[in-house]
């Protein structure tokens, strides 16, 4: 069995925990994931199985898109509900939605994020969350992300109690993007403490909530053998490139690691998928100094 499967990941779950039941489920070692999701956070997790292991990559890069809630007045270790509160900063009053605003439209575009401490990313060969549980100093890498739009989807809610105040928002951001970072970051652009106080994720490679399947649910295709039925095929991930269909003459070539040249692309795109037979079966990438196109992923040589 070779596809994609848009798995729903419950909270409570790590993106581990799903790669480890499918494995189980499907009774094949070749599975992974696609971009990860925090414990305490639900929503899209493609997972790509067999061959289709090969374009996980190709997936990450596709966008994303989540909803979820930051809360201003205090901040934790872990940017979200899981760590340590570190500061807090009571208020008297509320932001207006229009400043709200005005600070998320600010955060739109290319930005430089410094992932949170408690993440999965690695420095030296350890892990960020290692170093903080360790105490030990380290420096935090920057890395670049894109924030396609930054917006409220519900009236903001202010607690004259607590001093707290809630934002309800949606974000579509490319990947690498850390969302706890960003409300943190929303946060400092108002002046105060911020956390992400509730995620989910809607959107991730191309595919929606409304497709996502539980674990549950897969469990129960596998008994009934309707498993096969609910992959997407690998080519679902690879749509927003150019596609060429391959002769037999071709075919023949590139099964065996061959070039191809412009005119039998018919067309002038960098990366380009091969098919034959309905089957995504490579990507290919031009070189401009040899004028050709060659291997970039090998995907279906069967």
């Amino acid at each position: 069995m070779d596809g994609i499967i848009p798995v729903y990941k419950e909270r409570g779950m790590t993106s581990t925990d799903c790669v480890f039941k499918c494995r189980k489920i499907f009774k094949m070692r070749r599975v992974g994931h696609s971009g990860t999701l925090d414990p305490n956070v639900d929503g899209v997790l493609p997972v790509c199985v067999g061959k289709a292991t090969k374009v996980v990559n190709y997936l990450m890069d596709s966008g994303k898109i989540y909803i979820g809630e930051i809360t201003l007045g205090f901040s934790t270790t872990t940017e979200d509900l899981d760590g340590e509160i570190v500061e807090k900063k009571s208020m008297n009053e509320p932001f207006t939605s229009a400043e709200i605003n005005d600070k998320m439209n600010e955060l739109t575009g290319d930005l430089i994020q410094i992932p949170p401490m408690y993440s999965a990313i690695k420095v030296n060969g350890r892990r960020l969350y290692d170093y903080a549980r360790a105490g030990d100093p380290v420096e935090r890498p920057e890395r670049n992300v894109h924030i396609e739009y930054f917006k409220q989807t519900n009236p903001t809610v202010f607690d004259l109690d607590s001093g707290y105040q809630k934002i309800y928002f949606e974000v579509g951001c490319g990947k690498g993007t850390y969302i706890r970072t960003l409300a943190v970051d929303l946060g400092r652009q108002l002046g105060v403490p911020a956390v992400m106080s509730d995620l989910s994720r809607l959107s991730s490679g191309g595919f929606t909530i409304d497709q996502a399947v539980k674990i549950s649910e897969l469990a129960e295709a596998a008994e009934n053998g309707k498993l096969e039925s609910l992959l997407y095929p690998v080519d679902y991930a690879l749509q927003k490139y150019f596609h060429v269909v391959l002769n037999e003459k071709q075919w023949e070539i590139i099964k065996n690691g061959g070039f191809l040249f412009p005119d039998e692309v018919n067309g002038t795109a960098k990366q380009i998928v091969l098919m034959y037979q309905n089957k995504a079966r490579c990507i290919y990438r031009y070189n401009e100094e040899k004028e050709r196109y060659q291997p970039e992923q090998m995907i279906d040589l069967t």
